[in-house]
């Protein structure tokens, strides 16, 4: 028997799977669930038609990481081949358009015809977590921005002159929301008592957002419609944005641990400690959020 190459359009739920020969004759053409038990018999099936097998894929992680593993603890050979590679390639296979078919046999044809596609192995434990964490970071700081976003324009409806002056991404402008919204409650509180309250709570120079909160307040003895229940959302806000806060601020020590564990954390730290000393001291390297 010949050698086979078959080409995976990978999804979320199903795969689309093409085996070819070295002829770019159809073998197999297969749409299977993204489930272990379909992608083996899969697996079995092409096997039995050739020899040697080699596997091309269009996705390295995510949906298609089932496959690859299933592959690769099989000692099968797979080839990624990016998304931008097949739709430029596909312009010159003739036949059906863009279909699951036709992409899983563009792909199978060219790891054919290529010499240049790298294998995929499994990857590194260590580099598989920090990226699933760096990814989770990255959704915890785009909610955080829209939720804050949203705690600004809900703020400016009622307190403009205070919305103003707050940086509502810092926990002592957040904790202050959390128990006054509205001018009046401020004016209620005075000062030194708005000082204790937020000293209680641990926030840092209480005695001058307390000072910025009632002068705010001073200058407007108007109450604006919608007022309590604005008020209501905005200490919802609040609360949600120092929960975002918090999630952010342990998903970095995570990150950072499990970096530790990396087995080229030490020398890239000291490239990182050397470039440092090394840079113009009029350089400031950009603060991460």
């Amino acid at each position: 028997m010949a050698a086979i190459w078959a080409g995976i359009d990978a999804g979320k739920a199903h795969h689309h799977c093409v085996a070819i020969d070295e002829s770019g004759r159809r073998l197999l053409s297969r749409r299977v669930a993204n489930d272990e038990p379909e992608l083996l018999e899969l697996l079995a099936d092409i096997l039995a038609l050739g020899d040697e097998v080699t596997w091309g894929i269009d996705l390295a992680d995510g949906g298609a990481a089932l496959a690859i593993a299933l592959l690769v603890n099989r000692d099968q050979p797979v080839h990624y081949i990016s998304g931008r590679a097949i739709h430029r390639a596909s312009e010159s296979y003739r036949g059906e358009g863009k279909t699951d078919a036709k992409d899983a046999a563009v792909i199978a044809d060219q790891v054919r015809v290529r010499r240049d596609l790298h294998p995929l192995r499994t990857g590194d434990d260590t580099v598989i977590d920090l990226k699933i964490l760096t990814g989770r970071r990255m959704d915890l700081v785009a909610d955080r921005t829209r939720t804050v976003n949203r705690l600004r324009a809900q703020f400016t409806g009622i307190f403009p002159g205070l919305e103003r002056a707050l940086d509502l991404t810092n926990t002592g402008p957040l904790t202050l929301l959390t128990g006054y919204q509205t001018p009046a409650a401020i004016r209620r509180i005075g000062v030194k008592r708005l000082e204790t309250w937020l000293r209680n709570r641990h926030v840092v120079r209480p005695d001058r957002l307390a000072e910025i909160a009632v002068q705010a307040a001073e200058r407007q003895h108007t109450s604006l419609p919608g007022e309590k229940l604005a008020a209501t959302l905005v200490h919802t806000l609040a609360k949600e944005v120092m929960s975002l806060n918090q999630q952010v601020a342990e998903i970095d020590k995570a990150i950072e641990a499990r970096f530790r564990d990396h087995h080229t954390f030490e020398v890239i730290t000291s490239m990182l400690a050397w470039a440092l000393s090394s840079a113009p001291s009029s350089w400031q390297p950009l603060a991460v959020t």
